[in-house]
């Protein structure tokens, strides 16, 4: 298959996929995601790769998440997916394969792109990423792993001021927190991440293979959450709130949210 919207490449028993939408900060829309679920398809069941990389092309962003410029709304993309996108799919994908998966934070990590780099079973980040969550300041948010499993990454509290709060994390913020495994300089992080693949590549896969699974049993029950959160967020993307968000985002102002109170 040839993809149109990421990069594929092996090397040393290591599948490399890239994000490849630079001019959108790495932005995924729903051909992204096909291609994604695809290459860590592919990558996850060939016996000859024993860990795969994930990453986005050039140096400003690992992922940002769903790309608001490419239509209207998060949830009108028009494909499979109860989102309109197969977001459920690429999340269990990176969990169901049994090879490690690596998050190589070149960049801003956001949103949804924040949420794919915690799923993977490592991440490795350079100084220079920037960490954060932004769906209820564009009336968005992810009910599944997104939220419960971060919760088991961070802790509850924290996780609770990430997605209340829609700050933004440096690399050492994200590493002090246990959202990501090591930060070096940015020079260094093609280096670093070969570094780790070796030392997973000497290891037994049979051995990898039971432990990422025992690690995944453990919160497997939070797949379940997730698809029945995703059907309520459907519901509420076709609200006139969830549409401040966009809206707000499009025209460059603030969203104005509170008139929207419950009364």
């Amino acid at each position: 298959m040839s993809y149109q919207d990421i990069l594929y490449e092996v090397k040393d028993g290591v599948a490399r996929i890239t994000i490849n939408r630079p001019d959108k900060y790495n932005a995924f829309r729903h051909q992204t995601a096909e291609d994604l679920i695809d290459a860590f398809n592919k990558a996850g069941w060939d016996p000859d790769i024993g860990v795969i990389v994930l990453t986005g092309v050039g140096d400003k962003a690992f992922c940002t998440g769903g790309d608001q410029s490419a239509d209207s709304h998060e949830g009108s993309y028009g494909g499979r997916g109860t989102l309109g996108m197969p977001v459920e799919d690429l999340h269990a994908i990176i969990r169901d394969i049994p090879k490690p998966v690596i998050a190589r934070v070149n960049g801003y990590a956001i949103g949804g792109g924040h949420v794919l780099h915690i799923l993977c079973d490592l991440s490795i980040a350079a100084d220079t990423a920037i960490f954060g969550q932004v769906g209820p300041a564009m009336g968005s948010v992810d009910p599944g792993f997104g939220t419960a499993y971060m919760a088991r990454v961070v802790g509850e509290k924290k996780a609770r001021e990430i997605w209340y709060l829609c700050r933004r994390y440096s690399a050492q913020e994200a590493l002090e927190m246990g959202l990501v495994n090591t930060v070096v300089p940015a020079d260094q992080l093609d280096e670093e991440v070969d570094k780790w693949c070796q030392e997973i590549m000497a290891k037994s896969p049979t051995a990898l293979a039971i432990a990422k699974r025992s690690f995944n049993a453990d919160t497997e029950h939070i797949r379940g959450i997730g698809i029945l959160g995703f059907q309520s967020v459907k519901a509420y993307y076709e609200t006139e709130e969830s549409h401040e968000g966009v809206t707000a985002f499009q025209e460059k102002r603030k969203p104005d949210f509170r008139k929207f109170q419950p009364r």
